[in-house]
């Protein structure tokens, strides 16, 4: 039997053919750490007796889950970052910089056919182009500084075919929560997703981050696509390294194969407090909200923005409504606001905030009132994740989060395309 991308990138570390199931100590290509864990992961590496990091080009440190800092003793863990990448010569991402699965592939930090951990468990994202990324722990980031490498268990393969053509209204974020919603929350538990199939072929490769980004709400250990033109030339100028696409076999072994004809697929939102209990939009439509979010590792790129503000163009968001928009990096603000698309969310009455996950993880930027309930472009919708447990998280694409801004309550943005 021939072997799955998985499978090949381990191999292609390892010098030899490794197969599901193994034990294996592979080297590490990159590691990150953000600001809610990387403390952590440096007193581990200290109490480890760690004295210089392996290999300190391999390393980011990120600030960007509070970010610019909301509190004193947030401040002192960014300060531990900050002194920390200075001794060791590792990089630093700073307050403003971006959301971390933003700048390691903006940055050309990640390459096909890469290993990669991140202690963030939407690592995952790097799998659109063809990186065996996955989220770890703080001990676990901090052994992978020490040693440069990391053991893992490869994980068997499911292999999602994704048919037909996206109607519109519906983007890559309906796709990531409709699979979601049928394989749940634990239907892909330690295992690798391959998507393929000409939805995904059709998708831009900032489109394709949305669906990787999700694939560990389904419990996936990595979210991977293959490394096809439109994602070699996306990454044409950004990395130094010559990257090692990894495509499956034709007879690769599979845990499982399921295909889905998404031609009918309409507008899906995720309803409290559960990010595989999605609905059509019209099952939801009507339903009052208060705050809308644009942005996140999901959906604060580029693309999204500007699908946003093409919906926002000539309309005001609703005054029963905050709309808050956070850019995914510097790089995506700057660019944005060349082409008149922040000018366009702001005169539309959004509020713009810092480059950062600040009103995803509920640290600020957007924290919601009791009973409140909010639509957003993020990948969790968990009891408490904004900052209150006594708010309700819908998710949604930014087009439907935008429709719904406007209108003040949720809607199918196909009314308004």
């Amino acid at each position: 039997m021939g072997l799955t991308i998985a499978e090949k990138i381990f191999s292609a570390h390892l010098g030899r053919e490794v197969r599901a199931g193994e034990l294996v100590v592979a080297e590490v290509d990159f590691m990150m750490g953000q600001d809610g864990t990387s403390p952590l992961a440096i007193q581990a590496f200290q109490e480890m007796g760690g004295r210089r990091v392996r290999h300190p080009s391999r390393v980011a440190l990120v600030i960007d889950h509070s970010a610019p800092s909301p509190l004193e003793g947030v401040s002192n863990l960014h300060a531990m970052m900050r002194r920390f990448a200075a001794e060791q010569g590792v990089g630093l991402y700073d307050v403003g910089c971006g959301v971390c699965h933003c700048l390691l592939p903006e940055q050309g930090h990640v390459v096909p056919g890469d290993i990669v951990v991140g202690a963030d468990s939407h690592t995952t994202t790097y799998g659109a182009i063809n990186v065996f990324s996955t989220g770890v722990g703080s001990t676990d980031l901090a052994a992978a500084m020490l040693t440069g490498s990391l053991w893992f268990k490869v994980p068997e393969t499911l292999r999602l075919e994704l048919r037909g053509t996206l109607g519109p209204g519906v983007y890559s974020k309906d796709v990531a929560l409709f699979l979601a919603g049928r394989l749940t929350a634990d239907g892909a538990t330690y295992l690798a997703v391959e998507y393929g199939g000409e939805v995904i072929s059709a998708l831009s490769v900032e489109a394709r981050f949305t669906i990787s980004n999700m694939a560990v709400e389904m419990g996936a250990k990595a979210g991977l696509m293959e490394a096809d033109e439109k994602a070699m030339r996306w990454l044409s100028g950004r990395a130094s390294r010559t990257p090692r696409p990894a495509s499956p076999d034709p007879d690769a072994s599979y845990r499982e194969v399921l295909e889905f004809d998404l031609s009918d697929l309409g507008p899906q939102v995720a309803v409290p407090h559960r990010v595989d209990d999605v609905r059509p939009v019209e099952e939801l439509e009507g339903l009052p909200i208060q705050e809308a979010v644009i942005g996140t590792c999901t959906n604060g790129r580029l693309e999204d923005l500007e699908e946003a503000a093409r919906i926002l163009a000539g309309r005001r968001v609703s005054p029963e409504v905050r709309l808050v928009v956070a850019p995914a990096s510097r790089q995506v603000l700057l660019r944005a606001m060349e082409r008149g698309i922040i000018q366009r969310l702001v005169e539309a009455g959004a509020a713009l905030v810092t480059p950062g996950c600040g009103p995803c993880v509920g640290t600020h930027n957007g924290v919601p009132a009791d009973g409140e309930n909010v639509i957003s472009t993020a990948n969790r919708n968990f009891k408490g994740r904004m900052g209150n447990a006594n708010a309700f998280i819908y998710l949604a694409s930014p087009a439907t989060v935008a429709a719904s801004a406007v209108a003040g309550k949720i809607t199918d943005p196909r009314r308004m395309l």
